[in-house]
């Protein structure tokens, strides 16, 4: 069974930056995919960013230029570094992996990006 959880959300003013944390835990793990995806409320989970190896990544438009996906294989932990954030950033952030082609959620980390 493999879990994650993601870290790192909270609140931030126009233009500041978060750092997003989501560890796979479970043994013998083999995370191949990883993505960030947001969820706002009425809406349905958008992919944000993902990276199907160290060197193929994705990026949803809006955010091309200002967010950052980086994996550390070994740790099976991924990270989103999202600079200049704007209010419509705001969402609950999620993590999802592939792992053994099957795929797994986080819970979620709110960010909220408001004056």
């Amino acid at each position: 069974q493999v879990q994650l959880m993601e870290s790192g959300g909270g609140l931030v003013e126009p233009g500041g930056s978060l750092r997003l944390s989501c560890s796979a835990s479970g043994s013998g793990l083999r995370v191949n995919y990883w993505g960030w995806y947001r969820q706002t409320p009425g809406n349905q989970r958008e992919l944000v960013a993902d990276s199907a190896d160290e060197y193929h990544t994705h990026y949803e438009e809006s955010v091309k230029g200002r967010f950052t996906i980086s994996r550390e294989n070994g740790e099976n932990t991924v990270y989103l570094e999202m600079n200049d954030l704007k209010p419509e950033d705001t969402g609950v952030y999620y993590c999802n992996a592939l792992e053994s082609g099957a795929p797994y959620w986080g819970p979620g980390t709110q960010v909220t990006v408001s004056s």
